[in-house]
């Protein structure tokens, strides 16, 4: 701070007492309400060592997401999306966060979280709150690849310790975890490690509690700035996962799937056609 000119002190004066409300700006208005021009703002950026004001914006928002309430979240998206189309807004925000995990992900990771549940003994999911419906779907596509495998129910704490009892060496727990990020979520990694596990975290970014235990882990950024979080990057991730292990399973998902087929059409599963 000491080395800052008057105008960017006002402006770092400004974010550290309005963090959660600065880190949705844009240049223009954070210049605005700290009295300073939006030229002074991009300045700053730069003087922090950001490739400019959008760069610096996205560190703020990955440092403060996970303490936001849902209030100041609320309050955060009144701001930035007042006179906006809500709609081409929010899909828009969806847009970039798919583009940003095919431009940043690490595909050695993504192969050595593939080969972890390729070679697991017994695979475990789990995701609390609004991540419990993500897990949800992952177990549903591996129940069809696997037969070892357990979704985590995470009414309560004391239950999901019950279901874990028997993990151990060999085992992967998939858990995945988002802002704010669950304490049972991560305590159950945990225990889950402390069991000999293998940890495969499913999160939002190298901030996050989950990939700091985690012995692998998939990235997809999740941020929504209102009360809703955004599942669409995580989804897709999870799709590329599952196609990725059917993929490498090769003639045995085929025949899994033609004797599905069979029992399907056995038992009248799917309605079928006026043609047919």
């Amino acid at each position: 701070m000491n080395g800052f000119s008057k105008g960017q002190k006002r402006i770092a004066s400004y974010i550290l007492q309005n963090y959660d409300k600065a880190a949705f700006m844009t240049a223009s208005k954070l210049g605005k309400l700290a009295g300073v021009s939006e030229s002074t703002v991009v300045r700053f950026a730069f003087e922090l060592g950001y490739d400019g004001y959008p760069d610096m914006q996205r560190t703020l928002q990955e440092l403060i997401r996970s303490r936001l309430t849902s209030t100041q979240r609320i309050k955060a998206a009144d701001d930035m999306l007042s006179g906006q189309d809500v709609l081409a807004a929010i899909m828009q925000s969806d847009i970039d966060k798919l583009r940003m995990v095919v431009d940043k992900a690490d595909r050695g990771e993504f192969d050595r979280v593939v080969n972890h549940v390729m070679n697991a003994r017994h695979i475990y999911i789990l995701g609390a709150r609004s991540s419990s419906f993500v897990a949800g779907y992952l177990n549903f596509y591996l129940h069809l690849l696997f037969e070892n495998v357990t979704l985590v129910q995470s009414n309560a704490a004391g239950e999901i310790f019950e279901q874990l009892f028997r993990i151990g060496p060999g085992d992967v727990l998939i858990a995945l975890s988002f802002p704010r990020y669950s304490c049972i979520t991560l305590n159950t990694a945990k225990f889950a490690t402390a069991r000999g596990a293998t940890l495969v975290a499913i999160t939002d970014n190298e901030l996050s509690p989950m990939y700091q235990l985690a012995d692998a882990a998939l990235l997809a950024p999740s941020e929504m700035i209102s009360f809703v979080d955004s599942m669409v990057a995580p989804l897709s991730l999870i799709n590329a996962l599952v196609v990725a292990l059917g993929y490498r399973m090769g003639k045995d998902v085929a025949s899994t799937f033609a004797e599905l087929e069979n029992i399907w059409d056995e038992y009248g599963v799917f309605g079928k056609s006026d043609e047919e």
